[in-house]
């Protein structure tokens, strides 16, 4: 079992940066593939970053790539999502999710455990 605790969102103006963190308690963070989605208001949640077991492998959307950032420091079993140059269609909540079996990264049946998100907002 895996416990996620996401924070860091805020309001940011456009063009900001924002460092979102996801913080796991357990004892085998080490052991699953973490994931970031977002959900903007009436809208379905969407696949943003994954990255892999030991950080060697990152996958993002097509939309935040150049611009976002994610990585994990397996130490203090937290991951983490740097968003630069933000735009205001990035406003969502973000979640974070851990997984561990097989399935497209992109797909959010493929995570098991899930953050309760944390609001970001960026104004124009």
């Amino acid at each position: 079992q895996v416990q996620l605790v996401e924070s860091g969102g805020g309001l940011v103006q456009a063009g900001g940066s924002l460092r979102v963190s996801c913080a796991a308690s357990g004892h085998t963070f080490s052991s699953y593939f973490m994931g970031w989605f977002r959900q903007a208001p009436g809208k379905e949640r969407d696949f943003v970053s994954y990255i892999s077991r030991r950080g060697g492998s990152t996958v993002y959307v097509d939309s935040v790539k150049g611009r976002f950032t994610i990585s994990r420091d397996n130490a203090q079993n937290t991951v983490y999502l740097q968003m630069n140059s933000l735009k205001p269609e990035d406003t969502a909540v973000y979640f974070c999710a851990a997984g561990s079996g097989s399935g497209s990264v992109d797909d959010r049946t493929t995570y098991t455990f899930w953050g309760q998100g944390t609001p970001v907002t960026v104004s124009s």
